[in-house]
């Protein structure tokens, strides 16, 4: 079985400019494990997917590939995601306040 997660990362770690190297060793794992995960091999283990999305600053399910449907989501619910998106600089706060970092 090849997992498809490998392709995302290995876009992402491409858009960022990591080499595989490199992603390895802001994340704590070998480079192998990387290519590993890249050719679909294997895939990641839950507890590196955290640091996986912040050295990658990707969403867990832009990683994933998870997305909710529109109808899920009320029209506030949108607002703020937006609004949450727009002022990077009040994240990290909303964040500790929401108990999600």
């Amino acid at each position: 079985m090849k997992y498809e997660i490998g392709a995302r990362i290995r876009k992402f770690r491409e858009d960022r400019g990591y080499s595989q190297i490199e992603l390895a060793q802001l994340i704590g794992v070998s480079n192998s494990r990387v290519s590993n995960w890249e050719q679909g091999i294997n895939r990641p283990d839950a507890d590196i997917l955290v640091d996986l999305c912040k050295t990658l600053n990707v969403s867990p399910s832009e990683l994933l590939d998870v997305h909710l449907k529109d109808d899920e989501l009320s029209d506030m619910e949108r607002k703020v995601i937006n609004a949450y998106r727009a002022k990077k600089d009040l994240q990290s706060a909303v964040n500790i306040l929401l108990g999600v970092e």
